[in-house]
């Protein structure tokens, strides 16, 4: 027993020292894992602020209708109209007919190339103002053409009304679509009309069109320009007044469908 008590304090002098050498270890060891974890964080701060400056060089501006008219501000507030009224940002809006031929494709494109391809036409086609307008072919398939009219007519409203003239062209749409037209069907061997609602994406289509014949009507064998008289269009169809030759139609398209029912 005494041999045993002599070696227990034989030991517990010694213990003290090991423990300082294990937290000297400790405190080293913790000591290069601060510094590790340091040098860590500087280097993942050098990568971020090393992408960051990647990223202004090759940040990509927001695409302006012709480089100039912003889409963001774009207010839609026919709510039927708005899945169809496409206001994708494209700079230049020609998408190549690579919507052709699918099924709603049409609603996927921006609606100044709608507007375009209304007006690539070889005239009215229909008597208008008592006379047939033919065009002798001078817009047809000429887009790069059309797309120049429509950009000049842009700046014409910009310059004119202070506005963002997308906006002004989606507000003349929505109020120079008609909600209401006729169909012709046929029973017991006579054929009469009856009224019928219209679907958005036809509404869309006849507003265009109105908009479009109004200019060319206008501009036909006159001294005005075919982007000024499009200009013109847009800001009454815009303010809805009833000179502009589309809000005409619209409501002699509802007159009809109206007396049909």
């Amino acid at each position: 027993m005494a041999e045993e008590k002599k070696i227990e304090e034989k030991e517990k002098p010694g213990a003290p020292a090991e423990e300082k050498a294990e937290t000297k270890a400790e405190a080293k060891g913790s000591g290069a894992e601060n510094v590790v974890a340091e040098e860590k964080a500087k280097a993942a701060a050098a990568a971020a602020a090393a992408a960051e400056a990647d990223e202004s060089k090759i940040r990509i501006p927001k695409q302006k209708l012709f480089g100039k008219y912003d889409y963001d501000c774009i207010v839609v507030r026919d709510r039927t109209l708005e899945p169809y009224i496409s206001l994708k940002p494209v700079a230049l809006p020609h998408s190549f007919a690579r919507h052709a031929n699918k099924s709603f494709g049409k609603a996927r494109m921006n609606v100044v190339e709608r507007l375009a391809n209304k007006m690539m036409r070889g005239g009215t086609g229909e008597k208008l103002g008592g006379k047939v307008i033919r065009t002798q072919g001078r817009l047809q398939g000429k887009k790069s053409r059309v797309l120049r009219i429509i950009e000049e007519a842009m700046d014409v409203v910009a310059v004119k009304t202070k506005k963002n003239p997308l906006q002004l062209l989606v507000k003349a749409v929505e109020n120079v679509a008609p909600r209401e037209d006729v169909t012709r069907i046929r029973m017991g061997g006579v054929s009469y009309q009856v009224a019928t609602d219209v679907s958005p994406l036809r509404r869309l289509d006849m507003a265009l069109r109105n908009i479009a014949l109004a200019a060319i009507t206008s501009a036909f064998n006159k001294k005005t320009k075919l982007g000024e008289a499009l200009a013109h269009e847009i800001e009454l169809a815009a303010a809805n007044s009833q000179d502009s030759y589309a809000v005409k139609r619209k409501n002699e398209t509802e007159r009809i469908a109206k007396s049909a029912r």
